[in-house]
């Protein structure tokens, strides 16, 4: 940056806005030591930086970190970041894991990943329906060729990155279909739909009602998708509810229809489209 004809040159200085503090210190105090930090809650982050900034023994090593610490709560986190920022070793895992324990499909992770990075889960579901891969030697990845350097050996032992992985369970487990997604329900029965709607992600809400996702799931409150998307002003959102069959005289426990929640709120667009015929 300073090298060339860039506005960094120009001032002297380079602004980094989408690293936070903790991490930028930790990337910064690397590229003076080439000693990675051992800081497990961190690792994600850390190696979106590295990958950002070119640092790509950083990034192995926070790679590794990753699959070291997968966890059920963690896991959908873990696979999305290795997908973002092409880790093959921690997908590999992390996929591994997932078909392994298919409960982290009930999690808020996996809820939370559906929502804010959807073309990723769709690509890590389509390797979760994927057969087992046959064992073999590491060199038969990418044509004969040797592992990357990205394949080092975890903590100092002779296992690679991929070998680490928990192990696939011997019975089979069946694939994992877009309706697990579906079913997803947290404390206060909101769905991944009811989440994808308060927040106006209307792609996403195309995408859960593509996979069978119920348009007139109810919460703790007796509220839909609907009541929410009406509240929020979410107009392209609570389109795609009502196409998809979304009931909109559906009342909540205190009786009131998404109409009365976009009236109070004064969303006009979604009135009108409330009271068309």
């Amino acid at each position: 940056m300073f090298a060339h004809d860039m506005l960094e040159a120009s001032c002297g200085q380079v602004s980094i806005d989408d690293v936070e503090g903790p991490v930028l210190r930790l990337l910064v105090a690397y590229t003076y030591t080439l000693q990675a930090p051992q800081l497990p809650d961190t690792a994600a982050q850390l190696l979106s930086a590295a990958d950002k900034y070119g640092l790509s023994a950083l990034k192995a090593a926070c790679e590794r970190q990753l699959i070291s610490q997968l966890a059920v709560e963690t896991a959908a986190a873990t696979a999305v970041t290795a997908v973002r920022h092409s880790c093959p070793d921690a997908t590999r895992a992390a996929v591994a894991f997932i078909k392994d324990h298919p409960q982290v499909m009930a999690t808020r992770g996996w809820a939370d990943a559906v929502l804010e990075y959807p073309q990723e889960v769709i690509e890590v579901s389509s390797m979760l329906g994927e057969p087992p891969a046959e064992a073999s030697s590491p060199t038969a990845t990418g044509g004969g060729s040797t592992p990357s350097s990205d394949s080092q050996p975890l903590s100092g032992h002779s296992q690679t990155a991929a070998a680490a992985a928990p192990p696939t369970s011997a019975r089979h487990t069946p694939p994992p279909d877009d309706a697990a997604v579906c079913r997803f329900r947290d404390g206060d029965g909101f769905t991944a739909l009811h989440y994808a709607a308060r927040r106006g992600h209307a792609a996403v809400v195309r995408l859960l009602l593509s996979a069978a996702s119920d348009p007139n799931a109810r919460d703790r409150w007796g509220q839909t998708p609907l009541h929410l998307a009406a509240c929020w002003g979410h107009a392209e959102a609570a389109a795609a509810l009502l196409q998809a069959g979304a009931d909109r005289g559906v009342r909540t426990n205190f009786g009131e229809t998404p109409l009365d929640f976009a009236r109070e709120e004064n969303h006009h667009e979604i009135v009108e489209m409330l009271t068309e015929r």
